[in-house]
C-alpha cells in the first residue's frame, strides 16, 4: 500500500479485518481451509462437507460473513477502484496468514 493509507482505505481495511479476521477464526475451529482454491465457492453453495468438524451454526455463521464480506468488497470497489481494493485485500490476507499459518489452507497460485 501507500506510505501512508488515507482515512479512508484504512476505514476500509478495517471492516475487512473484523469480518475476515471472524471468517478465519471460525474456518479454523471447523477445520475448513478456506483459502484452498474452490472452498470458499463451496462455503457461499452452502456444501458443508468442507468442515472437517461439522457444527451448522457455525457454519451457516461463516457463510453469512463470506457473504458479507463480497457485499463490502463490491461496495469497497466502488469507493476505493480496484487497485486499493486489491491492495487492501492483499494487506488483510497477510495479517491473517501471521496470524493462522498454513490452518487457512492454501491460495490460488
Amino acid at each position: 500500500m501507500a506510505d501512508e493509507p488515507s482515512y479512508q482505505t484504512q476505514r476500509w481495511s478495517k471492516h475487512f479485518d473484523e469480518i475476515d479476521l471472524e471468517i478465519a477464526r471460525l474456518a479454523k475451529l471447523l477445520k475448513v481451509p478456506i483459502l484452498d482454491p474452490g472452498v470458499i465457492e463451496r462455503v457461499l453453495h452452502n456444501d458443508a462437507l468442507v468442515c472437517g468438524s461439522p457444527k451448522p451454526q457455525m457454519f451457516e455463521k461463516m457463510r453469512g460473513l463470506l457473504m458479507m464480506h463480497y457485499s463490502v468488497r463490491t461496495k469497497a470497489l466502488e469507493s476505493l477502484g480496484p487497485e486499493q481494493t486489491l491492495l487492501v485485500l492483499g494487506d488483510v490476507v497477510e495479517r491473517l496468514r501471521a496470524r493462522f499459518g498454513d490452518s487457512l489452507g492454501e491460495p490460488a497460485a
